[in-house]
């Protein structure tokens, strides 16, 4: 195993450790750590997405265990949010065009992440419904983008599960893991046909965030405080963003 295995081992198995401990897969955290390797965009999505499905079926699990899932509150925003992952999932972006574009998102997902550190659009235990064309809507768009670039789309969505207060923070958690992780497969599917030929993901990345991803899950966010945690996620997105888009 080379180092750079190790490195992205090891930083794979920590972002999927943070990520899962606020409810979050991680894929804009993969994607993060692939960019300032240099790896093309191929490479890049489909092993996002892989990571991601894997993190995101970690935590759907959990919450399921848990009772948390609530198909009624998830499927307005898989409706037109499915399809549309995997029609992003298929368009197959030029390096040029796709690291400035991935470069944006990665920003806004920091200042996504940063606002939420400082406690800003947080809903407290009174919720309102929906409205079905509304939730649709921001599945469809949120499905489109993260089959493009490779996000799950949770960390956009909950955010505006959030904004809108259309649910407390652990029903948005366990309703984003669960989009992540069907957006995260119809993205992969709409990929695969995009990029034959694209190796899998190391078995070390896999087993990483495997490991990170349940130690999230179950005992991370008992250590650290929310804050810091987006903190950091906030910073290493930023970074990120900035150095694809210049």
């Amino acid at each position: 195993m080379d180092m750079e295995t190790v490195w992205l081992s090891t930083g794979f198995g920590l972002v999927a450790l943070l990520y899962a401990a606020v409810g979050q897969a991680g894929a804009s955290g993969y994607i993060a750590l692939m960019s300032l390797q240099g790896f093309p965009p191929s490479m890049i999505r489909i092993t996002a997405l892989t990571l991601n499905l894997l993190v995101a079926g970690i935590g759907t699990a959990l919450f399921f265990r848990r009772g948390l899932v609530s198909w009624k509150a998830v499927y307005p925003f898989m409706i037109l949010g499915l399809p549309l992952s995997v029609i992003g999932g298929m368009v197959e972006l030029p390096e040029e065009v796709y690291n400035p574009v991935v470069g944006v998102v990665l920003i806004v997902s920091a200042f996504q992440m940063a606002k939420a550190s400082l406690g800003r659009g947080m809903v407290s235990s009174s919720t309102v419904k929906p409205p079905l064309p509304a939730a649709i809507a921001v599945g469809a768009v949120i499905g489109f983008i993260s089959g493009t670039t490779g996000t799950g789309g949770g960390v956009f969505l909950a955010p505006v599960i959030l904004a809108f207060g259309w649910a407390t923070a652990r029903q948005t958690a366990a309703t984003t893991a669960v989009y992540n992780l069907l957006a995260s497969a119809a993205a992969l599917a709409g990929a695969s046909t995009s990029y034959e030929g694209v190796a899998l993901p190391s078995s070390w990345w896999i087993a990483a965030v495997v490991a990170g991803g349940g130690l999230g899950a179950f005992v991370g966010s008992r250590f650290l405080s929310e804050r810091i945690l987006r903190g950091i996620l906030a910073l290493l997105l930023l970074v990120s963003g900035i150095k694809l888009v210049w």
